[in-house]
């Protein structure tokens, strides 16, 4: 299972073990990673799983799917490097992805 770190807004870290398959925000969710409130449990309909990517890693991931830059024209400060992190799968090739939590969601 890769390992990935999510890095709350205040700078503390948490680095767990996430089954490929799984989404980004399904490991957090699963494992109460705070500020990655996820309210529309996955369907890409809220942007309140919004991530920001090590810049390193963003070109790694999966393309954004059609809606997801809709949606996170509604995310609270997107960036470039923002993902909806419901729409991120994980696999062994993400191993040791750093994603970065903004202040708030939405």
């Amino acid at each position: 299972m890769p390992k990935i770190t999510y890095i709350e807004n205040s700078g503390k870290s948490h680095t767990i073990e996430v089954s490929n398959g799984l989404t980004i925000m399904e490991g957090a969710v699963q494992n109460n990673i705070p500020g990655i409130d996820a309210d529309c449990g996955g369907s890409m309909a809220c942007a309140t799983c919004h991530v920001y990517v090590k810049e390193e890693w963003f070109d790694k991931l999966s393309k954004k799917e059609e809606g997801e830059e809709d949606m996170l024209d509604m995310a609270f400060e997107p960036n470039k490097f923002s993902r909806l992190s419901c729409q991120v799968i994980v696999s062994d090739e993400l191993e040791g992805l750093v994603v970065n939590i903004p202040i708030k969601q939405g």
